[in-house]
């Protein structure tokens, strides 16, 4: 299994977390997205992505010959594949408010931030670094404040999004919330959010996907 991956990408940082649950040994080849123009506008990986994100995920193992994109898309595959532990539950409504999670972070929050969409206010609208980072905040703790009072008053609600196991949900959940404390974001009236990012970092699974662990850190 080879993982295409930027330390600081979130959407890299979900799959990472995933792999690492699932306890699948994987090969990380850095993607630097800012080093050279972006190595993720080569020819190289546009062969392999021709969105020029990250992540891109190969399984040589089922014999797959064509990169798989889109980090949802990529934990779902691992799940189907792999299914032990499983990170999506058995009772489709439970399954469907789950991945309501995942895609109010993945859909909503993320890519209002990503770091094409901050490169662009930057070079083309030529804001400057203390509005691109009002741009962020606002829009992060908007999309956060609104899971906060979802998962505040929900009885599936456990140690962790749903229950007392791991789900995409916190697959999620934990890289937005590292990126917004990156651009130090007010957090403080997120109880509910915190209590579950602080389980899911103290699982070895967590951490070691967390950006300063990874090969290409800086």
């Amino acid at each position: 299994m080879k993982l295409y991956s930027y330390f600081r990408s979130s959407a890299s940082y979900r799959v990472r977390i995933a792999l690492n649950l699932k306890g699948l040994p994987y090969e990380t080849v850095p993607v630097h997205l800012l080093k050279d123009g972006g190595q993720q506008f080569g020819p190289e990986y546009r062969a392999l992505n021709p969105d020029t994100l990250v992540p891109a995920f190969i399984d040589d193992v089922n014999g797959g010959a064509a990169a798989l994109t889109q980090s949802l898309a990529i934990i779902e595959y691992l799940d189907e594949t792999h299914p032990t532990p499983p990170l999506l539950p058995q009772n489709a409504l439970d399954r469907a408010y789950v991945r309501s999670i995942a895609l109010s972070i993945a859909c909503d929050i993320h890519p209002l931030n990503n770091l094409r969409v901050l490169r662009y206010l930057v070079h083309e609208l030529h804001v400057d670094e203390d509005t691109k980072t009002a741009w962020y905040r606002h829009w992060c703790a908007q999309g956060l404040a609104a899971l906060e009072t979802m998962l505040a008053k929900d009885r599936r609600v456990g140690a962790f999004c749903h229950g007392d196991s791991p789900t995409l949900a916190d697959c999620c959940l934990i890289p937005q919330i590292a990126n917004a404390q990156r651009f130090n974001c007010d957090l403080s009236a997120m109880p509910t959010l915190m209590r579950i990012n602080d389980a899911c970092l103290a699982l070895d699974a967590f951490a070691s996907a967390a950006p300063a662990n990874q090969p290409d850190a800086e």
